[in-house]
């Protein structure tokens, strides 16, 4: 078998994608069914239980390809970053029509009523894709139901100037592996989702950001770190805020924290671990 990266290729020893019928060896290939996410965030899980590790979260809105569904679990692959794994199958409904917006907020309640005294009927994250019935007004209604306050919303395609401004609102959120939203994240949960708050779609875990995000900066021959660029040690990375802080969802600190750098680099060096490269945005067009 090709050694392919499970995290973004669909396949096991029963079954796989069919776009990798001839690559890989399985019992049977299916093309899937395209899928959306209803809930307001999804855990996606390396394997079809509760207590399995958390690799990543699916948002509200997001599409994903099904190719097995079974107990209450299906296994997928999500649009927006290939990643593959299970998530329960309860938070997915029909595909529907394309998202008009995405929740530019941090995050934001979905109201049953236009008014902000009305009991919430959920919270969309920072990214999740909405579909708007009708525009105008200080409440935009849904098209699945409820209203979302109209600034916490931009149209699809249109995005922030500044992925650094975008992370710096996360401070203080809680640190959660795999996590992907305000109500915690890890590291590159953080990166990922400020970068597409801005345009930029970045892969979802450290060592993919650190092989394909923007471009090297070469530290190691004396080139200045400036602020958004992309600091990496194995398993980590953290974003420079300027030329000598960083912020970065950590484990030390249980939450996303804005430190020194220098300060940061001794402290994690004194636990093993180097800088093992930087990396720098590119600038949209």
């Amino acid at each position: 078998m090709t050694k392919l990266d499970p995290r973004r290729h669909p396949f096991r020893d029963d079954l796989a994608a069919e776009s990798l019928r001839g690559v890989v060896e399985a019992e049977r290939y299916e093309e899937g069914e395209r899928r959306r996410v209803v809930a307001s965030h999804l855990p996606l899980r390396r394997e079809p239980r509760a207590d399995s590790n958390l690799d990543t979260e699916a948002l509200h809105g997001e599409t994903l390809v099904v190719f097995d569904e079974a107990d209450g679990w299906a296994w997928v692959q999500l649009d927006h970053d290939g990643y593959v794994g299970y998530v329960p199958n309860a938070g997915l409904g029909g595909v529907g029509a394309p998202a008009t917006h995405r929740i530019a907020a941090l995050r934001t309640y979905v109201f049953p009523e236009p008014d902000a005294k009305a009991p919430p009927q959920g919270l969309l994250s920072l990214n999740a894709r909405v579909r708007v019935a009708e525009e105008g007004g200080r409440y935009v209604p849904l098209e699945t139901g409820g209203f979302v306050y109209a600034s916490h919303i931009v149209p699809v395609g249109e995005h922030a100037p500044d992925f650094v401004s975008i992370a710096e609102g996360f401070l203080g959120a809680p640190y959660l592996w795999g996590g992907r939203t305000s109500v915690g994240l890890d590291c590159s949960g953080l990166v990922q989702l400020a970068a597409a708050a801005a345009g930029h779609e970045l892969p979802r875990d450290a060592d993919m950001q650190e092989a394909e995000a923007g471009e090297p900066v070469d530290i190691a021959g004396g080139a200045e770190l400036k602020r958004g660029d992309l600091i990496f040690w194995e398993g980590h990375v953290g974003i420079m805020t300027s030329t000598d802080t960083f912020l970065h969802a950590n484990a030390y600190h249980m939450a996303v924290e804005h430190e020194p750098f220098e300060e940061a680099r001794r402290r994690i060096k004194e636990a093993g671990f180097e800088v093992t490269s930087a990396r720098r945005l590119v600038s949209k067009p």
